[in-house]
């Protein structure tokens, strides 16, 4: 738990928690699960009808958070994926989508989840490149001398979804040489 002020923070915030879909335990009390979205309802996939709920613990744009800097010790972002996908289908309602211009909005959003975590602690970005390759998005973030990629991990059957582990730097260190 992260006392900041009088206000206690559970260790670690998922910012675009969406329906919860990569977590085992959707209601684990460690998380600060986070969308800008409420929904409940059903889409048809595949053939079949399939409810969807997605139910934050805090209603939130991944790209203006309410925490406090410094925050947590880990967060796991798992922005949408898609930049096409129809307002009825089962992977927008489940997931969202990219606005046109996605690139700010997961610059945006990926250095807020910097801003909010610890120092020297780790944001894990999952991304599946089914519509934007993972390389673009990388050409992107690690621009930034505090988000410090440090290992990744390919995934899935056709391995298109990627795992990242991110590392925030404080900009006086990232001045420093590591030997």
């Amino acid at each position: 738990m992260t006392v900041v002020g009088k206000k206690k923070y559970p260790p670690v915030l998922d910012p675009c928690c969406g329906s919860r879909m990569m977590w085992f335990d959707k209601e684990n009390s460690l998380v600060v699960f986070c969308d800008k979205r409420t929904h409940n309802g059903t889409a048809m996939d595949r053939g079949n009808e399939r409810s969807i709920i997605v139910d934050p613990d805090t209603v939130a744009d991944f790209k203006s958070l309410p925490f406090p800097n410094d925050t947590f010790y880990h967060i796991a972002f798992d922005p949408p994926h898609l930049k096409v996908a129809g307002d009825k289908s089962w992977m927008y309602q489940k997931y969202g989508k990219l606005p046109e211009d996605w690139r700010a909005e997961l610059l945006e959003g990926f250095t807020e989840c910097i801003r909010v975590l610890k120092p020297y602690d780790t944001l894990i970005f999952k991304w599946s490149e089914v519509q934007i390759p993972v390389r673009e998005v990388l050409d992107i973030v690690i621009q930034d001398p505090q988000h410090k990629l440090l290992y990744g991990h390919k995934s899935g059957k056709a391995a298109n979804t990627h795992w990242m582990s991110f590392m925030k730097i404080p900009i006086k260190e990232e001045q420093k040489q590591y030997d």
